[in-house]
């Protein structure tokens, strides 16, 4: 379902045009040329915005999804969103649909969009002169909404996940390319998601960033331009330094991923699931089971820290939740 509100402002004559306010959600005519559906100039974002202990509702980590917003527009060659434009639409878009917020372990969902809206088919090689952005909110329950189970991931080693230059762009045609590949693992092994680590190097999942945790160490691939800048893995990693691991942010090849698995955990992060652990892992064959195979506690431990953050149980010293009611 969606919020009956949504924020919309469309790229004309140089400059965004926002209202001030939300308005009813109503479907959008575009015309069929538009350069989107040509040429992929859609880029969005994914964050949420949670009720608190107090009963209040708080977006969490607002100004890093507004910057990454940002980022992705630029990269796309779309007309970049105003920050301020930008934070107030996502700020106006959750006050408009308070009252279908739900209660912990729900949250509201919120996807900003920006796409192309110039009619041109023959524009493969230029920017879309107008374009269309807009804040859409949905209600979600719990990701795992039967209890925490662990996951099955496939290594895959040959194909990577998306092109390397724009892996870090959220992009809708950056997650297609990596539909198809998720499916047939699905369909093959059961698998709940890929790994991708092309040549041996892990990357990320279709939909998350990787990590491996033991008691000690928080481990995770080092950022670079090849897969996306997880809100929530960089949300992990300073709460993991808050809880004293100690955080490797380096290569990471799949020989030390089986190595590790014979003691240590490992977890996907991402927006929708927070942190979600890995039971088993599929390569070439081989299946490779971490520990006893259920989600092991500092997973657990990592993940609980970061839901209190979200909800406002726990003091926000990093100043990462937006209060809008």
């Amino acid at each position: 379902m969606f919020g009956e509100h949504v924020t919309v402002a469309p790229f004309v004559d140089g400059q965004y045009s926002y209202s001030g306010s939300a308005e009813p959600l109503a479907t959008f005519a575009i015309h069929p040329g538009a350069h989107a559906l040509h040429y992929a100039s859609s880029v969005f974002e994914g964050m949420k915005a949670h009720r608190q202990v107090d009963g209040s509702v708080a977006i969490f980590r607002l100004d890093d999804h507004v910057r990454r917003l940002q980022n992705s527009t630029a990269q796309l060659c779309l007309p970049v969103p105003e920050f301020d434009v930008a934070r107030q639409m996502i700020v106006d878009a959750v006050s408009a649909n308070l009252d279908v917020v739900p209660d912990s372990p729900g949250s509201l969902y919120v996807r900003p969009v920006v796409f192309g809206t110039f009619a041109n088919v023959g524009a493969a090689a230029t920017p879309s002169q107008t374009g269309l952005f807009y804040v859409l909110n949905c209600p979600v329950g719990d990701y795992f909404a039967g209890g925490i189970r662990p996951l099955t991931v496939v290594v895959e080693t040959e194909s990577p996940r998306t092109t390397p230059q724009f892996g870090m762009v959220k992009s809708g045609a950056n997650y297609a390319m990596a539909l198809k590949t998720t499916l047939e693992a699905k369909e093959t092994h059961g698998a709940d998601q890929i790994l991708f680590a092309p040549g041996g190097t892990i990357t990320e999942t279709g939909a998350s960033n990787f990590f491996l945790v033991d008691d000690e160490r928080v481990i995770t691939p080092a950022l670079s331009s090849e897969f996306l800048h997880g809100v929530t893995r960089s949300s992990l990693v300073a709460l993991a330094n808050d809880l004293g691991y100690a955080v490797e942010e380096r290569v990471l090849d799949v020989d030390e991923l089986k190595t590790w698995a014979a003691s240590g955990e490992a977890f996907l992060s991402g927006t929708a699931a927070i942190a979600a652990p890995v039971g088993t892992f599929i390569h070439g064959g081989e299946t490779i089971t971490l520990g006893d195979g259920q989600p092991g506690p500092n997973t657990l431990r990592l993940r609980q820290a970061l839901v209190e953050m979200q909800i406002g149980k726990s003091e926000d010293i990093h100043g990462w939740r937006v209060t809008v009611s």
